[in-house]
């Protein structure tokens, strides 16, 4: 689904049809869902019912126009209905009103000044664990409702007195609220193309008209003393600070809300995405217009606006005409709305509620180690109230934060060859160092200890307690090799710069990709010489290069690459053969940025695919080539040739011997119709010279040869396989894609 770009909500001749098409639709489908809960929402805010049709209109209408999301709908929402049900209590519903609307000028000064984006700071554990408290006091609450009682004032009380409002209440009430429960539960279950009528509303039509033909003693709702009574805003009595906290209250919960619910429905479709600062400077328009018309707060909520992104709706249109149609029933059709059961949109409530407490959440926080924090919030929602639970919630989210920037992992441990391996990890504080030192001190004396920084930061307590230690090792005839694998802490303060920037400058990491001789006998800090961190410890025996890298690989590359490697362990699915040169210069993992399991490899001289049927076929390359395509079923074939080719220049220069005594001479004649192509003059565009040229020829010419082969073919005609040429320059470092022949190579 792709949202209109345009900014604004003035129809062109070229939107008309769009809106007539894609957000005509939507708007009847959010209508259908809106108005049930936008009732059920002013019953849990113990606010008048049709407060919640004002902000539906307000927040359809205003938001709509004026906000920065294309297909975000906005509305009285569950999340503060808490919030309003206290405020409610407190001051009465006219000063209720006029917290809304101050929170509306907040709101609105906050966007205008551009904050929108500091209120994503909020940790989505806390959000998420408020929606589920709100979520179960609403359930708990309303529950008491559908069972023919009343809720109490706490979540505890109606926790606790409900067994007895089960035991004691048996009256029409409970049929109503049970059917509107099963009704919403089974309507859930059936498949999408029954579902034309969103579940809320058929819920409230089939208890309204059970209701009506059995004739049940039902409460209906209410709404012309409402109407009748409404007055302008007051303001509230009491503590002025109370109230400016409740200001602020409102004001960040219903922001926080909307810029999240604009976010995530961002996801919902690909056109242009929500300016925040704009959305809440809207979100603070709506909130003053209907404090001032006497309605819930309003925000963004996500249940109306998923629905509408799903609805096909393509901008703003949709939000509006959303809003007109709530408007129209409430005027012209409200005697309609008295036919409801206030037991039903209990029931609703309850469904809602629990529908709040969702489990996905929990899953996604837990690994990210937040579920305390979700848990917390909940609770203290629950059991203390919206703001204590809040508090608590950002709380602890703060101390886990804390908890991480100062985490740090140190271990040391021997190596086989009577080294000592020292790896420290995290951001490297003073509140780390008693952890550090302790781990230092289980190195013996006189060890050759490998130092692995893998750090983020190190403040000067923490580089005083590893500098002494290192001092005090090498005096008692150790020996301390450093290799900082991140940033240069420790090499800037031992060279002088004591007072440590928060980043520092860029260098080239030198890592597993550079030649063995680039990594001997690296310069250190000030010039003076460090060992490589595969290189022996002085005075031990020489140690080859290739297990001098194999100890590093075990050392640096193996803890992190072994959890995906024991995932391969039982078989590989690649999804390329790759097909290259044995050249040493070319590293296809490195060219490709791939990774173990991704590239099925030939290497070759010349990255030749012998002709299937020639005279002396090499089964090597066939067999890899029938594996990965029979077995395997790799999805790309590619053969990747490279710049100053040794086999393509030995054709150049005269080409196999005629009598092919050696191997090299039988290989080499696999290139003589690479060879008789480029003598033919062909090219691919690009010419650095004859052996460039041939070069390029060669790799296409291999992507013909690869169709000889039958199994190949097919999978090439039915579009189940893609042969891809590709050409490395090596003096460059820039990989070609070469596809025609007659078509020049462009860079990637």
């Amino acid at each position: 689904m792709k949202a209109d770009t345009d900014s604004g909500a003035v129809i062109t001749e070229s939107h008309f049809t769009s809106v007539v098409r894609h957000d005509l639709p939507a708007s009847l489908v959010v209508f259908l869902i809106a108005v049930p809960l936008s009732l059920g929402i002013a019953a849990a805010s113990g606010a008048p019912l049709v407060a919640g049709l004002i902000s539906a209109v307000v927040g359809g209408v205003v938001a709509g126009y004026l906000g920065g999301s294309a297909v975000q709908v906005s509305g009285p929402a569950a999340g503060l209905s808490l919030v309003v049900a206290d405020l409610v209590t407190t001051y009465g519903w006219r000063a209720t009103c006029m917290i809304t609307l101050l929170a509306g000028v907040l709101q609105f000064l906050l966007g205008l000044f551009r904050f929108a984006r500091a209120a994503l700071a909020v940790s989505p554990a806390v959000v998420h664990g408020m929606l589920a408290g709100v979520g179960a006091v609403i359930a708990l609450s309303q529950l008491h409702v559908v069972l023919g009682g009343s809720p109490q004032r706490s979540a505890i009380e109606n926790l606790i007195e409900l067994p007895q409002q089960i035991i004691h209440n048996h009256n029409h009430a409970v049929f109503v609220g049970l059917l509107t429960i099963a009704v919403l539960i089974g309507s859930a279950r059936l498949p999408q193309r029954l579902r034309t009528v969103p579940a809320p509303l058929t819920a409230l039509l089939v208890a309204s008209v059970t209701a009506g033909v059995f004739g049940w003693d039902v409460t209906r709702v209410d709404l012309s003393s409402a109407m009748s009574e409404w007055a302008t805003p007051i303001w509230p009595r009491g503590d002025w600070h109370a109230v400016l906290g409740a200001v602020l209250l409102v004001a960040l919960l219903a922001g926080v809300e909307s810029l999240l619910c604009s976010v995530a429905t961002d996801r919902l479709h690909d056109g242009r995405r929500a300016d925040l600062d704009r959305e809440l400077t809207a979100q603070g328009v709506a909130n003053m217009v209907t404090g001032a018309l006497g309605g819930l707060p309003v925000a963004g909520v996500i249940v109306r606006s998923a629905a509408n992104a799903r609805a096909g709706a393509r901008s703003r249109w949709s939000a509006i005409l959303h809003g007109v149609w709530i408007l129209v029933l409430t005027v012209c059709l409200g005697q309609t709305i008295r036919l409801i059961p206030m037991e039903a949109l209990a029931a609703l409530l309850v469904f809602i509620g629990v529908q709040m407490i969702n489990m996905g959440h929990l899953r996604n926080l837990r690994g990210h180690g937040e579920v305390r924090v979700y848990v917390v919030t909940m609770a203290g929602v629950v059991l203390l109230g919206l703001a204590e639970g809040i508090l608590f919630g950002l709380g602890l989210a703060a101390l886990s934060a804390l908890r991480r920037l100062t985490w740090i992992t140190v271990r040391a441990t021997p190596e086989p060859d009577g080294r000592w391996h020292v790896l420290i990890g995290g951001s490297l504080t003073f509140l780390g160092v008693p952890k550090l030192t302790s781990e230092l001190q289980a190195v013996p004396a006189g060890a050759a200890v490998q130092l692995d920084l893998n750090i983020d930061f190190m403040d000067n307590a923490a580089f005083e307690a590893v500098h002494a230690w290192r001092q005090d090792h090498e005096r008692g005839g150790g020996i301390v090799d450093i290799d900082e694998l991140h940033d240069e802490w420790y090499a800037m303060a031992a060279g002088g710069a004591r007072t440590l920037r928060a980043k520092t400058p860029p260098r080239a990491p030198e890592r597993w990709w550079l030649p063995w001789a680039h990594r001997r006998g690296r310069p250190g800090p000030q010039g003076a010489p460090v060992s490589a961190p595969h290189a022996p410890a002085a005075g031990s025996p020489a140690v080859p290069d290739l297990l001098a890298g194999a100890r590093e690989f075990h050392r640096s590359t193996a803890p992190l690459v072994r959890p995906f490697l024991h995932a391969m362990a039982r078989g590989q699915e690649p999804s390329h053969l790759f097909i290259t040169c044995a050249d040493s210069r070319i590293v296809p993992n490195l060219i490709t940025a791939s990774g173990p399991g991704d590239l099925f490899t030939v290497r070759n001289l010349g990255n030749l695919v012998p002709r299937r049927g020639t005279a002396s076929p090499d089964d090597s390359v066939a067999a890899a080539i029938e594996y990965a395509t029979e077995t395997l079923n790799v999805q790309t074939i590619t053969v990747c040739g490279h710049s100053g080719c040794g086999a393509m220049a030995t054709l150049l220069d005269g080409g196999p011997k005629a009598a092919y005594r050696t191997a090299l001479d039988r290989w080499l004649r696999h290139g003589n119709h690479s060879l008789a192509r480029f003598v033919a003059g062909e090219s691919d565009g690009a010419d650095n010279g004859p052996l460039d040229r041939l070069c390029r020829v060669n790799v296409i010419q291999q992507l013909e040869n690869l169709r000889t082969y039958p199994e190949v073919d097919r999978l090439v005609r039915a579009g189940r396989l893609h042969l891809v040429g590709l050409y490395f320059d090596i003096a460059t470092a820039r990989v070609h894609v070469l596809e025609r022949p007659t078509i020049p190579a462009s860079p990637l």
